[in-house]
């Protein structure tokens, strides 16, 4: 006991602001376009193996719940038109949080949570990958409760669903009564391109599809894996308590 309370105080405070530390050097974060250089040759989306990459009105768009960050659009372009970078920044806001803060149904939502958000995990088909990067929010780097925010165990004691993985139709039923377990107001949080986009699998006969083809989304949090940061991003934009930290 000695031995570990003496190595606690030598190590001191490890817990950091969820985007003060600096992408990994390797670490694939959003891919950008860069108008300027393209060629419009589209081999970049002709290499996509998930369809992300569309052109509309004369450019290139990307859609960023659907792209699970290869780079194999970036290895086609030899004139340098799109690029990998480390941004993860990339959570939006959807269904019934997509007003602006403050106004109407988002500002009652927002007020029944108060200062507190109780999550229930469900695995709805996921390769685990997700998963690894969500159970990383409660380690004492990312310290998920200093934000007041914590994993319960039953659906209903929770507020969101943070769901992972493409629906398959094994776990279909599970997700749906799940969904209909958590006291309303409750909200959805997709995370990672399975449970945002749906497509990283294709279509087979075992799967259902992204989260959103069977209930409400309202937080999509794109990446394969999501990093922490990602995760701590989306759910302090969906609290608007970014400008908090």
């Amino acid at each position: 006991m000695i031995n570990i309370l003496r190595k606690i105080l030598y190590t001191g405070t490890v817990t950091e602001r969820y985007d003060a530390a600096s992408p990994a050097p390797r670490a694939r974060g959003a891919v950008m376009v860069q108008a300027s250089a393209c060629t419009d040759c589209r081999r970049c989306a002709a290499a996509c193996p998930v369809g992300a990459i569309t052109r509309q009105d004369d450019h290139l768009t990307i859609d960023y719940n659907t792209c699970i960050f290869c780079g194999h659009c970036v290895e086609q372009c030899e004139h340098g038109g799109i690029k990998q970078s480390g941004e993860y920044r990339l959570a939006s806001l959807a269904g019934q949080l997509a007003e602006p803060a403050g106004q109407g149904l988002r500002h009652r939502i927002l007020s029944v949570l108060g200062r507190s958000l109780q999550i229930r995990h469900v695995d709805a088909g996921s390769c685990n990958a997700c998963d690894f990067e969500m159970n990383a929010l409660s380690n004492p780097l990312y310290d998920l409760q200093q934000y007041g925010i914590d994993f319960v165990a039953s659906p209903r004691h929770a507020d969101m669903l943070m769901v992972t993985g493409v629906v398959t139709r094994n776990l279909t039923q599970a997700l749906l009564m799940t969904y209909e377990a958590v006291p309303k107001p409750k909200l959805v949080m997709a995370v990672g391109a399975c449970a945002a986009g749906g497509a990283t699998f294709g279509q087979t006969y075992a799967i259902r599809g992204a989260v959103n083809d069977l209930v409400p989304v309202d937080i999509y949090v794109p990446g394969c894996p999501p990093k922490p940061q990602a995760l701590l991003h989306g759910l302090l934009l969906a609290l608007d308590r970014l400008s908090e930290r």
